[in-house]
């Protein structure tokens, strides 16, 4: 991927993900069933994760991120859809035609 394209995922991505606009938020029933207040905390964990390594984010565009949240582990991971949630985007960097999906889950969930 050409690094321009990846700036552009990083920065739509980064955005999304500290702000919870420009995407849809979903959280699994394993993250619910850890009650309200959890939730709250692993929202807050999410928007200001910061720990991108070239292990963890090979491409540079900030589409996966990992942590615990007291005994259990947390994944937090971008899929891009067409506009109608159908099929992949045609091109994630172009938010004109990318649907960002954040999901927020328990590792064992993956």
């Amino acid at each position: 991927m050409a690094d321009c394209e990846a700036d552009k995922i990083r920065a739509l991505n980064d955005r999304a993900r500290q702000s919870f606009t420009g995407c849809r938020v979903l959280i699994t029933r394993g993250i619910a069933e850890l009650g309200e207040a959890a939730v709250g905390e692993i929202l807050a964990a999410v928007r200001s994760y910061d720990r991108f390594t070239p292990d963890n984010d090979p491409y540079g565009e900030h589409d996966f991120g990992s942590f615990h949240w007291r005994e259990v582990q947390v994944f937090w991971k971008f899929d891009y859809f067409d506009l109608d949630l159908q099929m992949h985007s045609p091109d994630a960097s172009d938010p004109a035609v990318t649907a960002r999906v954040l999901t927020i889950m328990l590792a064992d969930e993956y």
